[in-house]
């Protein structure tokens, strides 16, 4: 037979020695062999055993030198036992034997077994860990990009002017006959008052990237001081509720009568104005809630938010129809401020 040019197969053993199966000592075939040392040692002494007992009665008979006459079967039954009891104990020892090795060689089968099973199971779990660290690191990619998402989402309710150019009209060139502002008076000052509809549309923010009619409805709100402020106040607490996953979208509010709108704007506060605190989601007040007290970043933020809000509930009620207020009770905004006011304690 020739040889093989990469060396023969013990070689290639040594030399990866983990390449070799692993037996599974539970999946082994017991040793069933012929007669073991035990049953020989049984067999031997039964023989000896039987072979004096006939001796000895043989020697008794044969001093006697007489037979009995008649059949005594009380000497035939202790007879019987004074031969046969003996060998019947060596055998009772024998097999006790035999089931004690039988025991010891399941035992080492049992924890060759294990041994086994142990090796793969570690074995296995370095090749998950090793399979898993990419899993893992994918997912942290995942979520990262969909918190980047989430950012670039929120950023565009931005009042940067850049942000919006791309969906804004483009700009009208100044006119000659223009007449020049009086010193300290503000282009903002000067501009139309913002219509209702506007106000409340773009306190629901855009709905996305491809909603003209709301960013529009927020380019136009954003050139009114007061209504930026609140904007840009409800921007800042929307952004950092969605860092803890509360987003207002998932907030299925108990929506309060318009009266009860009235009352709040009118002073009212606690018991009589509770339907505004309609925010059920336990999950979302206890986040909002840990967060205010652990956050001072945040609570700065919510009672700044919170602030703005009730100012603008106070000046936008009295010429406010009972339509306009439930559409306002339905913006975004207004779920930010039911939640942080019932977190704050404003309805109880």
């Amino acid at each position: 037979m020739t040889e093989r040019p990469d060396g023969s197969d013990e070689a290639r053993m040594s030399e990866n020695p983990q390449s070799r199966p692993t037996p599974l000592g539970i999946y082994d075939r017991p040793q069933r062999g012929g007669l073991s040392g035990i049953e020989i040692a049984a067999l031997v002494l039964s023989g000896l055993w039987l072979c004096g007992s006939a001796l000895f009665f043989l020697a008794t008979d044969s001093a006697t030198g007489t037979e009995s006459a008649t059949f005594d079967s009380l000497r035939f039954v202790m007879t019987l036992m004074a031969v046969f009891l003996p060998v019947a104990m060596i055998w009772v020892a024998a097999t006790a034997a035999r089931s004690a090795r039988v025991m010891r060689e399941e035992s080492a089968r049992l924890q060759a077994a294990i041994d086994a099973i142990r090796q793969a199971y570690v074995a296995q779990s370095q090749r998950q860990s090793a399979a898993g660290e990419p899993a893992v690191a994918r997912k942290l990619e995942e979520i990262a990009a969909a918190t980047r998402k989430t950012e670039t989402a929120l950023a565009t309710f931005s009042s940067s002017r850049e942000r919006v150019r791309p969906l804004a009209p483009p700009p009208q060139p100044p006119q000659d006959d223009q007449a020049p502002l009086p010193l300290g008076t503000r282009a903002e000052d000067t501009a139309p008052p913002l219509e209702r509809e506007d106000f409340i549309r773009a306190l629901n923010f855009p709905e996305t990237a491809e909603d003209e009619e709301g960013f529009a409805a927020l380019r136009r709100a954003l050139k009114d001081r007061q209504a930026a402020q609140l904007i840009q106040a409800a921007q800042d607490v929307l952004t950092l509720l969605s860092q803890d996953g509360i987003y207002m979208d998932d907030l299925k509010p108990d929506m309060a009568r318009p009266e009860v709108w009235r009352r709040f704007a009118e002073g009212a506060r606690g018991k009589p104005v509770a339907p505004l605190g309609g925010i059920r989601d336990r999950s979302s007040l206890a986040l909002a809630a840990g967060r205010m007290k652990q956050d001072p970043i945040f609570r700065d933020a919510a009672h700044h938010f919170l602030r703005l809000f009730d100012r603008m509930v106070q000046a936008f009620e009295p010429s406010a129809s009972d339509a306009e207020l439930s559409d306002l009770s339905n913006t975004r905004t207004a779920r930010a401020f039911m939640l942080l006011g019932r977190v704050a304690g404003i309805f109880d």
